[in-house]
C-alpha cells in the first residue's frame, strides 16, 4: 500500500496517543497539529505538519 501524505484524524490520534476530546480541546488552545478539511468534509492533516508538531513539541529526555 502506497504511504499517503494526508492522514486521517483517526490515524492522528493513534499515533498521539490522544482521545478526540483532548485532541480538539488542544485544537482549541491552538497547541494541535494543523489540520485541513478536504471539500467532502472529511478532516486530514498533512504528514509534514504532524511532523514539524512532534519535532516542536519534543522535549529531551
Amino acid at each position: 500500500m502506497a504511504r499517503t501524505d494526508k492522514l486521517k484524524l483517526h490515524e492522528v490520534l493513534e499515533e498521539i496517543d490522544m482521545s478526540r476530546a483532548a485532541f480538539y480541546r488542544m485544537r482549541a488552545r491552538g497547541k494541535a497539529p494543523k489540520l485541513i478539511k478536504l471539500p467532502n468534509g472529511q478532516i486530514r492533516c498533512r504528514r509534514s505538519d504532524l511532523d514539524a508538531w512532534w519535532a516542536e513539541h519534543e522535549t529531551a529526555a
